[in-house]
């Protein structure tokens, strides 16, 4: 855990006065939005918006302003965390269930920047479920094509069916190795139900940052 917060603070340096910032979602996510709020106490001027609720609602609660995408053209610089992240910068994220809002703020960012600690960096995605948002009419037969490529299942939570914040479910998929993960996600796209998949491509990355036990900060 501390890797993950040394990480999320280096990221946190490159932001500006006068910048739109995303904030991700997940436990990396939070240290940054923590020390986003340690910056705004000391004179930091930015606007923020959300990859979540629970994200909406720690910013609030850490008096970070939040404004609606209405109210945007851009977003500067994004800070989020990856359940996985390959050689090539590609990403495996959704761990939290939040793919598809952080896929949507990825892509109108200017700058996105994705924190992890060194367990998360792999030769090949894949071995970490791959997230997927579908949605709910006719999961059933969503799930059976998804099953031609591996093992899939509706992730619960409680005893219950896990519901995103948009109101669709989460399918974990087994596949490993994604050798290309950009071929597995134009495949996967191509399932009516498949709304999001957590395959985030190298070309929406601009820096990973890395928190090591040896308290070393590495930025790829």
């Amino acid at each position: 855990m501390e890797s993950k917060k040394q990480a999320a603070e280096k990221a946190v340096e490159a932001i500006k006065d006068g910048m739109v910032v995303g904030l991700g979602t997940g436990t990396t996510a939070y240290w940054a939005i923590q020390k986003i709020a340690e910056r705004i106490t000391e004179g930091l001027r930015i606007q923020a918006v959300a990859t979540s609720l629970e994200t909406e609602k720690l910013a609030k609660d850490l008096g970070i302003p939040l404004v609606p995408f209405s109210a945007i053209e851009t977003i500067d610089l994004t800070i989020d965390g990856a359940d996985e992240v390959d050689k090539n910068k590609n990403l495996l994220k959704g761990g939290g269930g939040a793919l598809l809002r952080e896929k949507i703020v990825a892509y109108h960012s200017k700058q996105y920047f994705i924190v992890v600690d060194e367990r998360k960096r792999v030769d090949q995605l894949g071995r970490f479920p791959l997230p997927l948002e579908i949605l709910p009419f006719a999961m059933e037969l969503t799930l059976a094509k998804l099953r031609r490529f591996g093992e899939a299942t509706i992730r619960e939570k409680g005893g219950s069916l896990y519901v995103t914040d948009n109101g669709n479910f989460i399918a974990d998929l087994h596949f490993f190795p994604i050798n290309d993960p950009q071929a597995l996600d134009a495949q996967l796209h191509q399932i009516p139900g498949v709304l999001e998949t957590g395959l985030f491509s190298h070309a929406l990355v601009t820096n990973v940052i890395v928190g090591t036990k040896n308290g070393e900060v590495l930025v790829l």
